[in-house]
């Protein structure tokens, strides 16, 4: 791929365009992959598009200033992410031990970025450039822009804002709000007067600042001594994070304050369209060809992402506090071109890998009344049970699927990113269904039921495993129907807030009667801005404000952790110390109920399911899910 199809990364690529200025530096934690699912490259493309000059510096050394010199002094200003991942989680599992490698760097290679990359970042660029306007934004910063809990440090630490001594941060889907920076940045607008843009936070001497109808939360210090503050501060953030009907959200630190705007509104079809159609290369550039390529390119390349936003606001998710709960999406007719492009592509064989998004089966708003209103700001669209405002409806997502497998050239169509499967069974017409499992799926369908105890869930924001059962009744009867040998990938959950050892010990049991062992179970992650994450450090539930039990010693995670993975012959020692913790040793023999043998018994032998329609004995794929 020609290098000059890329936004420009040194002053070689300046001159082969005869630039002598240029006008934003965007810097990246991760690798530059040319792609739309990258958010530095996709706000890079939508500012050159707007007409600006876009330099684009990714994963640069940190250690002193001098690669943030090298392409000299943008004329307007700098824009840093840490990445898709926060840094953070790029760089430590949930047992606070580094990650070996790095899907997001060139060769998976680790270490590319520094910890807390918004703010190292951001502190290098102050000192490169003193008085350079410097925007910091991304989901790093989105999901920090509070004062917020630290897995890492465990302790509450200050909003990004005000440690990496940027002059604004965008929160969310950054189009609309840096489009509107530039704009007031090239007309010669102060950085600091901007006060107005919706989807942005500053700090301010006073809540005079603040120009929106705000409401205030606990302060920085109170949020630091008081948990009961943690959950009442956490609870009024995500009440008001709500494009319609959200108020801004004022929060004090020190002799500060923060002020943290509206969201802005969601990209409506036009205008997710228009992204979609920037210029793209869908590459990784050229630096990282000799170096192994950058690896998270494989899983979209041949990807379309066609819809935002998901109202199943899972509480241990991210999303709804980034993206939003109100869900858009793009038209038939970009997404057809999207795809009609990979044919083209030397390396496409007619597969297109998934047609999905945060939520698959997502395609418009959940109801009709969001739309005027806003999203409720005490109710679910589906936890945890579903709205009866609920408007289930796949007919366009199932028509669009229909299309693209029409187009010529094309020869599977599949789905791979997660289907909320008790918005589907809430649609009277059950086409999609059948549909889904005719034509969408490769081998296996990736499902999230995470648990099997219904209290564990409701802190999950999950459905109830009653719903979960339902849906592996009729996938079970469509496979029979249609003749397919398809399994469902069911992803699970240990040591969530609210998830006891007895529990754990009552999900072994579950998957030990139907049949399944998993070979992967993910264990709770605290990442920053999460209802979830509010319970691990707090205790308690921000939404009633009730005590939640949480499991916080990494033994008693690993415990928990062990139950679900019984079979495992180095766990063996683990799981006996957990049951019997439990009061559950009759799980301990040789009868057909037990989980394992007795210390010193027959050796311990790994347990063979023999695959359903319902299970997979497939390993789970190893990649970050969203939290």
């Amino acid at each position: 791929m020609d290098a000059s199809k890329f936004l420009p990364i040194s002053r070689e690529d300046f001159r082969k365009r005869g630039w002598d200025y240029y006008d934003f530096l965007l810097i990246t934690g991760d690798a530059y992959v040319d792609h739309p699912s990258f958010g530095t490259p996709l706000i890079g493309r939508v500012l050159e598009a707007e007409g600006y000059r876009v330099a684009l510096l990714p994963q640069p050394d940190w250690r002193d200033t001098r690669a943030f010199k090298a392409l000299g002094r943008p004329r307007l200003g700098a824009m840093i992410s840490a990445g898709n991942l926060d840094s953070m989680v790029a760089h430590y599992t949930a047992a606070r031990k580094p990650r070996s490698e790095d899907f997001y760097s060139p060769g998976k290679k680790a270490g590319l970025r520094p910890d807390r990359a918004s703010i190292v970042y951001s502190n290098r660029v102050k000192e490169a450039f003193p008085d350079l306007p410097v925007i910091i934004g991304g989901l790093e910063a989105s999901l920090r822009r509070f004062a917020h809990y630290d897995y890492w440090d465990d302790n509450v630490r200050r909003s990004v804002l005000v440690d990496s001594k940027a002059d604004l941060l965008v929160y969310g889907m950054g189009e609309r709000a840096s489009r509107e920076i530039a704009a007031k940045l090239d007309r010669g607008a102060a950085v600091t007067d901007m006060t107005d843009i919706r989807g942005t936070a500053f700090l301010a001497s006073d809540a005079d600042a603040c120009v929106f109808p705000f409401v205030e939360c606990p302060s920085c210090e109170a949020v630091r001594e008081s948990k009961t503050d943690y959950a009442a501060a956490t609870k009024i953030q995500y009440d008001e994070h709500d494009p319609i009907r959200g108020k801004a959200v004022i929060q004090r630190h020190g002799n500060r304050v923060l002020i943290v705007n509206p969201p802005a509104m969601p990209l409506d079809t036009a205008e997710l369209d228009a992204v979609a159609a920037l210029p793209f290369t869908r590459e990784a550039h050229p630096i990282y060809r000799d170096m192994g390529g950058v690896p998270a390119l494989e899983e979209v390349q041949f990807s379309v992402i066609h819809n935002r936003g998901c109202f199943g606001a899972c509480n241990f998710c991210s999303l709804a506090f980034h993206q939003g709960r109100m869900v858009t999406s793009r038209s038939h007719e970009s997404v057809i071109a999207e795809v009609k492009g990979f044919l083209s592509h030397p390396e496409f064989k007619g597969y297109v890998h998934d047609v999905g998004g945060p939520t698959a089966n997502f395609r418009h708003v959940s109801c009709r009344n969001q739309l005027k209103h806003g999203m409720c700001k005490n109710q679910r669209c589906l936890s945890p049970t579903p709205c009866k405002n609920l408007d289930a409806d796949h007919s366009d997502y199932l028509a669009l699927l229909r299309e693209l497998r029409e187009i010529e050239g094309i020869k599977k169509v599949f789905i791979r990113s997660g289907i909320r499967f008790d918005y589907m069974l809430k649609d009277k017409n059950g086409e999609f269904f059948s549909e889904l499992v005719k034509h969408h799926i490769s081998g296996q369908l990736k499902v999230a039921p995470e648990h099997c105890v219904d209290r564990v869930l409701d802190y999950m924001g999950k459905p109830h495993i009653s719903v979960y059962e339902r849906f592996l009744e009729k996938y079970r009867e469509l496979n029979e129907r249609y003749g397919k040998e398809q399994f469902v990938v069911p992803y699970l959950m240990s040591s969530h807030p609210g998830c006891t050892l007895e529990d754990a010990v009552r999900l072994a049991e579950y998957l030990h009667k139907s049949g399944r062992q998993p070979e992967q179970v993910q264990d709770f992650y605290p990442t920053p801005g999460t209802l979830s994450t509010c319970m691990f450090y707090t205790g308690l539930d921000p939404r009633t404000m009730k005590p939640v039990y949480v499991a916080r010693t990494f033994h008693e995670k690993a415990l928990q952790r062990a139950l679900l993975q019984w079979a495992r012959p180095e766990k063996h020692k683990l799981v006996i110390e957990a049951l019997k913790a439990a009061g559950r040793e009759d799980l301990i023999g040789y009868g057909k109920n037990c989980l394992v043998k007795p210390l010193g018994g027959e050796n311990v032998k790994k347990a063979h399911f023999k695959p359903n329609k319902n299970s997979a004995s497939k390993k789970r794929p190893n990649k970050k899910r969203r939290r």
